[in-house]
């Protein structure tokens, strides 16, 4: 019986070697450089992407630079990809007028796309409380349905944390503190703009947050009707009233037209009221340095007057 041994192929070394080798290198992460009209947006990404000056001087950059830190993307079903963390630097390059960026392309899920996507963004120093919202929100939601994460243990206490605990950890904030942004995400969306522009602070916000929608209408009419926001004192009645069943349009602005503490103290004169009494050369520290000037003159006559 003849033997077949001579049929048999041995893979040669350098075959094996270079097998394992593109094996390795298709794994590993690339860099590649995409066009920036096949990337897309992240579905309901809740940072927003502004044309300021903090944008123009990262677009300065990158017309120096290039783009240092690669964008993060996965492949869309439909074609292109979506971008994951990289919108601000997209923006920069168009501003730069630059035809593609660096991008690491991963193939995720959708949870675990929305954990990187608002990890990646919540370094940043300057972020909206809107933005900060819906990002613990969103981030939340991944985690809960994740399962697995939710089993954490903590070290230090040797407890399980819930997904909550988890979200407030990695972002170095308290599970309290996330659960009064993620708050901000029931008011409505003219109310929480003017949380945003810092009309309305954040602690008066968070008991708005309570109100029924249709309740946070009627206070935007009432806001807009006294010309007021309301303080804490006065955002916790008005959550107490709406849960009474009792917050009407009349009970918001009797409410909002009360003076609060801090406005007492205080004494608003416009440029309006003071222009009539001075030349119209005067400019606005002129005449607030003659205002003083006339208040001291009548102050040191009324204290003489008092001590004869």
């Amino acid at each position: 019986m003849k033997s077949s041994a001579k049929n048999i192929k041995l893979t040669s070394v350098d075959d094996l070697f270079s097998t394992e080798e593109s094996r390795a290198d298709e794994s590993r992460e690339k860099v590649v450089e995409i066009p920036l009209t096949e990337l897309f947006p992240f579905k309901d990404h809740p940072f927003k992407v502004i044309d300021n000056e903090e944008m123009l001087d990262t677009a300065e950059s990158v017309k120096k630079y290039g783009v240092l830190v690669p964008a993060i993307a996965r492949p869309r079903n439909e074609g292109g990809y979506e971008l994951i963390a990289g919108h601000r630097r997209k923006r920069a390059c168009e501003l730069s007028e630059l035809e593609t960026m660096p991008v690491i392309v991963r193939n995720l899920d959708d949870d675990a796309a929305i954990i990187i996507m608002v990890d990646s963004n919540l370094q940043r120093e300057s972020i909206l409380p809107s933005e900060r919202a819906f990002a613990f929100k969103m981030k939340l939601e991944a985690i809960k349905r994740q399962g697995a994460r939710t089993d954490l243990t903590s070290v230090q206490v040797g407890q399980k944390l819930n997904a909550r605990d988890v979200v407030a950890k990695e972002a170095g904030a308290s599970a309290i503190q996330v659960q009064r942004y993620i708050r901000l995400t029931h008011l409505i969306p003219e109310i929480l703009s003017m949380v945003d522009e810092k009309k309305i602070a954040f602690n008066p916000a968070v008991e708005l947050s309570y109100l029924k929608e249709e309740e946070q209408n009627d206070l935007l009419e009432a806001m807009d009707m006294e010309q007021a926001t309301p303080s804490l004192s006065q955002a916790q009645r008005l959550k107490k009233f709406s849960n009474e069943g009792k917050l009407t349009l009349e009970a918001m602005s009797a409410i909002m037209s009360e003076e609060k503490k801090g406005d007492l103290d205080k004494v608003t004169l416009t440029g309006d009221t003071l222009k009539k009494y001075f030349p119209k050369s005067y400019t606005p520290k002129q005449m607030q340095d003659t205002i003083i000037k006339l208040l001291e003159g009548w102050h040191k006559k009324r204290t003489r007057e008092q001590e004869r």
